[in-house]
């Protein structure tokens, strides 16, 4: 029997499969840089599409003027934020050059008696406090000496990378402009590569890849800015000084996922060594409260938005900040949604279960199998 199979060229196969795969590794690498901004930029084109929609219509779907307006609200709502906060900071170096330089003529008072009735860590809390009060005028400066070269490395890297981050901001502007101008033929466009991947499925992943990132945008950014305002309105009534500069702290550390926790015990402590303990309790309270909040106000927002179980809401959203940062806040829940919901599909596809069971059980009006030998 003659084979009329025609024959693979092996070497050309194996040719063509390298380029491809150098192309597409030369275009990412092209593109790495440029990543961060692109992300950020799709999440807040995915997220505020609606919006521009809406804005377009009361123009008389002028859609480049809408364009217009949406870019000048991030600017507004993204962009002034972050040179407020900056400027403010530069606005109070004098008075943060002027306490570094006292540290080295600041003594440290003894604490308070009733820090060593703290359990677990009362007792060893006072004891470091005592230490550092005994040592008398610029203990606290010697004792932060040894961790002062790591704090300043880590300050000179942020600081180089503050231009690099403003270009980011840029290029985020800049697809965002795009992305809005363009976003229906981009729809097409991964609605397209999606069907080809899922031809039955592809249109309802993409709907849902939107839905859970405007649904995880509402949770983020809604519980960043509570807790943030809660933040700063304990520590104003409490009586801490630079309010401003901490409050604007507050909003970008829960904007980045680490929460309020550590500006809100430097509070504290600041409130016990000046001797203001009733303040310093209820803003420690207070700051418990506050730090919890995130950890059942946002997945509740998320699940308002998306159908999805709560455990893997929390699981993406807690793992995609672990595994990859600030962005798999956004990844990892959509990453796993799509997994579920094609699982899901998976599972309930026509044919697949009845087909199963055709193996298993016999047709009773079938005629019995001749099963006598010729």
């Amino acid at each position: 029997m003659n084979d009329t199979r025609p024959a693979v060229d092996l070497p050309r196969v194996v040719l063509a499969i390298g380029t491809v795969l150098l192309l597409i590794g030369g275009s990412l690498y092209i593109l790495l840089p440029f990543v961060p901004a692109f992300i950020w930029g799709t999440m807040i084109v995915v997220t505020t599409w609606p919006v521009l929609l809406s804005v377009q219509h009361r123009l008389g779907e002028r859609r480049g003027l809408a364009v217009v307006i949406m870019l000048l609200l991030q600017v507004v709502v993204i962009v002034v934020p972050v040179f407020g906060a900056i400027s403010t900071l530069a606005d109070h170096a004098a008075d943060i050059t002027a306490f570094v330089k006292g540290l080295p003529d600041y003594a440290l008072p003894s604490p308070p008696h009733w820090l060593a009735a703290i359990p677990v860590v009362g007792v060893r809390i006072a004891h470091e406090w005592q230490s550092l009060s005994d040592a008398g005028p610029g203990g606290v400066l010697a004792k932060l000496q040894p961790y002062a070269a790591i704090a300043a490395r880590w300050l000179l890297a942020r600081v180089s990378q503050a231009g690099l981050f403003m270009l980011h901001l840029l290029l985020m502007l800049v697809v965002c402009g795009l992305l809005y101008a363009n976003g229906e033929v981009a729809a097409r466009l991964v609605t397209r590569l999606a069907q080809r991947v899922a031809p039955y499925r592809g249109t309802g992943i993409v709907h849902l890849i939107g839905q859970s990132i405007r649904a995880i945008a509402l949770g983020v950014v809604v519980t960043a800015v509570v807790q943030a305002a809660l933040g700063a309105l304990g520590i104003w009534i409490a009586g801490v000084p630079f309010a401003g500069v901490l409050a604007a702290l507050l909003l970008i550390v829960c904007l980045v996922q680490i929460g309020p926790f550590l500006p809100l015990m430097g509070c504290v402590a600041w409130l016990f060594i000046h001797d203001a303990r009733l303040a310093a309790i209820l803003l420690f309270v207070w700051s418990i409260g506050v730090t919890g909040l995130d950890n059942f106000m946002r997945p509740i927002l998320i699940r308002r938005a998306v159908s999805l179980p709560m455990m893997l809401i929390i699981s993406g959203v807690l793992g995609g900040l672990l595994s990859i940062g600030v962005v798999g806040l956004f990844i990892g829940p959509v990453v796993l949604a799509v997994t579920y919901h094609l699982l899901l599909a998976w599972i309930d596809t026509p044919g697949a279960s009845e087909a199963a069971a055709d193996t298993r059980t016999p047709n009773p009006a079938a005629p019995p199998a001749d099963t006598t030998p010729d």
